[in-house]
């Protein structure tokens, strides 16, 4: 599970559950007895969790922050994976315009001498905001947005080249969209070569074009997804392996038409079909 998944609309959703938490320990109804209701005793101001405002607790509270829960967790599934015929975010979403509903109707109910309380007020709010932010989320680019940038990487110390060692980073040099050229690297002149430089061969600085009808070798690198993205086992089946996240730099170690053939920091190897729009270490 990564963090990295979740989106501005989501950030909105999980602010509204907290909201719509909080809501339902607040009084739902709010009674006039100043002595001109026909309320003859006060009753005390009953929450959300009260038995005898069932259902108000299933439908309103509840259904709004299972809604945001289910929303929220669809981000960390993988990508076609249905719950009888739905995904999550479509069950989240349904369930958010119900809670919203329910809340509608409520608030417009009453009788003299009771009015909404702080409760029933703030709930409608939330789940109202619930409720637009999943049906507005997947058309509003705003709300789209990855919630948390990609990880800065840390400047380099005085005098060092920048340039991060080990596995998860790309190899030197700008980063390009995949299937780019990249800028051929002059190496540096060492000067003539004696002793047993000059015995070994020297090995050309660039692999030969090959041929026409035969197929250039392929060259492992490092690339990154902008958005998270399955991969399959190698076998052509439909079984996923790992997940690819933003933020992190994979190994592409084969390729395989437009597919390529990803490693994961653990060593997991999978076949990414997707291949638009990554990054080229």
């Amino acid at each position: 599970m990564n963090i990295r998944s979740l989106t501005r609309g989501d950030g909105v959703v999980i602010g509204a559950a907290v909201l719509l938490f909080i809501a339902s320990l607040l009084n739902f109804y709010s009674y006039e007895c100043n002595g001109r209701s026909s309320l003859s005793i006060c009753p005390a101001e009953p929450n959300g969790w009260k038995s005898g405002l069932f259902p108000v607790l299933p439908s309103i509270f509840l259904a709004g922050i299972i809604a945001a829960a289910l929303i929220v967790a669809s981000r960390f599934q993988p990508e076609g994976r249905k719950l009888v015929g739905l995904s999550l975010d479509q069950w989240g979403t349904a369930l958010g315009v119900f809670a919203a509903w329910s809340s509608l109707w409520t608030i417009a109910g009453g009788s003299e001498g009771v009015s909404p309380g702080l409760g029933q007020i703030l709930g409608l709010l939330a789940n109202l905001v619930i409720a637009a932010t999943a049906l507005l989320a997947p058309r509003t680019p705003a709300l789209k947005a990855p919630l948390l940038g990609a990880p800065a990487q840390p400047a380099p110390a005085y005098g060092g080249t920048g340039q991060m060692q080990g596995y998860g980073y790309p190899n030197p040099g700008a980063a390009a969209p995949y299937g780019a050229q990249q800028p051929y690297q002059a190496q540096p002149d060492a000067g003539p070569a004696t002793g047993a430089q000059q015995q070994e061969p020297q090995q050309p600085a660039q692999a030969a074009q090959p041929g026409p009808g035969a197929q250039a070798a392929f060259a492992p690198f490092w690339f990154a997804v902008p958005v998270t993205r399955p991969i399959y086992a190698e076998d052509g089946s439909q079984a996923q392996v790992a997940e690819l996240t933003p933020g992190t730099w994979y190994l592409a170690v084969d390729q395989r038409g437009q597919a390529l053939v990803a490693q994961t920091q653990d060593g997991r190897r999978g076949v990414l079909h997707d291949t638009t729009g990554i990054q080229r270490g």
